[in-house]
C-alpha cells in the first residue's frame, strides 16, 4: 500500500461527526455478529440465482431499524429489504452482506457497506470488513454542504487505531501490478494484459482496493446500486478514476429518482488508479 496521504481529514460539523460516528459503530456492532454468523449460515438461492443465507436479512434489519432509530427523518434502501428510491432528502443505501457467496462458502473477503446519499447523489460511504479487520470510509461532496474529498482506511490490527488517509496508486502497469476482474469479466483476461489478474471476489473489496493503492484497476460487469454507492464515494474521496463501461451506463454524478425500481439496475464500472491507464485497460475490454 502507498504510504498515507498528508492531506488533513476534513472539518466535520456536528451533522457529519454523527454520520461518520454511527456508520463506524453500526457496521461494527453487525459485523460482530456477522463474524460469529461466518461459516455457518446456510444460504439459498434468490429469484435472480445469487445467494442469500439468514444473515443477510438479519443485518439488513439491524441497518434499518438503527438508522431510523438515529435518523428518523432518511430513506432506506437496501438489497434485502426496499428497491425503490424514496422521495427523502436524505436516504442510507445498504448492502448489509456484499460477498454473500464468500461468506457462506468460509473465504473471509465479505462486510457492510453503507452510503448516505443527499438529493440522489452519494455523498458518504463507509464499508467494515469483519474478517480482515478493515474499515473504509470517505466523503465525496457533491454539494456545497458536504465535507472532504477524502478517504480512509481503519486497520483494527494496528496499535493505535484510528483511520489513516489513502490514495491510489502511482505505479505504471507491469507484471508485477494487480488489476481485478468479477467473475462476469474473466473472458477479458489475456496472456497479453499488461497486470496479473486477480478475482478477489467481493465487489466492495476489489474496488477499495484500488482506492487504497492495492490494485491498479478493476472492473465489475453488473453491480447494483447497493454494491457500488458506498464506495463510489470512498474511491472518489480517495483520487481514483471511476468510470462507466460504456457512455449509455448509469453515472452516480447524476441523482437517483425518486419512485425509481433500482433492483435490475446495474452500474458496470471500470475504475484506475489514475486517468492515464483507462484507455490500456478499455483496449482489453471489448462491450
Amino acid at each position: 500500500m502507498n504510504s498515507p496521504s498528508a492531506t488533513a481529514p476534513p472539518a466535520l460539523s456536528p451533522f457529519w461527526l454523527e454520520v461518520t460516528e454511527f456508520a463506524l459503530q453500526i457496521t461494527a456492532t453487525v459485523g460482530s455478529q456477522l463474524l460469529a454468523d461466518f461459516g455457518q449460515a446456510q444460504p439459498s438461492e434468490k429469484a435472480d440465482g445469487s445467494l442469500v443465507t439468514p444473515s443477510d436479512e438479519w443485518a439488513d434489519h439491524a441497518f434499518q431499524k438503527a438508522i431510523a432509530a438515529t435518523f428518523p427523518g432518511h430513506g432506506y434502501l437496501s438489497e434485502e429489504a426496499n428497491h425503490i428510491f424514496p422521495e427523502t432528502e436524505w436516504c442510507w443505501v445498504v448492502d448489509p452482506l456484499d460477498g454473500t457467496t464468500n461468506f457462506a462458502r468460509g473465504i473471509p473477503i465479505w462486510g457492510s457497506s453503507l452510503a448516505l446519499l443527499h438529493h440522489g447523489l452519494p455523498v458518504f460511504g463507509c464499508v467494515h470488513l469483519p474478517p480482515i479487520r478493515q474499515t473504509f470510509h470517505g466523503y465525496y461532496p457533491q454539494s456545497d454542504i458536504d465535507p472532504g474529498p477524502a478517504a480512509f482506511l481503519t486497520r483494527h490490527d494496528q496499535d493505535p487505531v484510528h483511520p489513516q488517509p489513502i490514495r491510489p496508486s502511482k505505479a505504471h502497469p507491469g507484471p508485477n501490478q494487480l488489476f481485478n476482474f468479477c467473475s462476469r469479466s474473466s473472458h477479458w483476461i489475456s496472456p497479453q494484459f499488461p497486470c496479473k489478474a486477480r478475482m478477489l471476489g467481493g465487489a466492495a473489496y476489489n474496488m477499495l482496493s484500488v482506492a487504497c493503492g492495492t490494485l491498479l484497476g478493476a472492473v465489475e460487469r453488473s453491480p447494483k446500486i447497493w454494491d457500488v454507492a458506498a464506495v463510489w464515494a470512498i474511491v472518489k474521496g480517495a483520487g481514483a478514476v471511476w468510470e462507466p463501461l460504456s457512455p449509455e451506463d448509469p453515472e452516480l454524478s447524476q441523482p437517483l429518482i425518486p419512485g425509481q425500481d433500482y433492483g435490475h439496475l446495474t452500474y458496470p464500472t471500470l475504475l484506475a488508479a489514475q486517468a492515464e491507464w483507462i484507455p490500456l485497460f478499455r483496449s482489453f475490454i471489448s462491450l
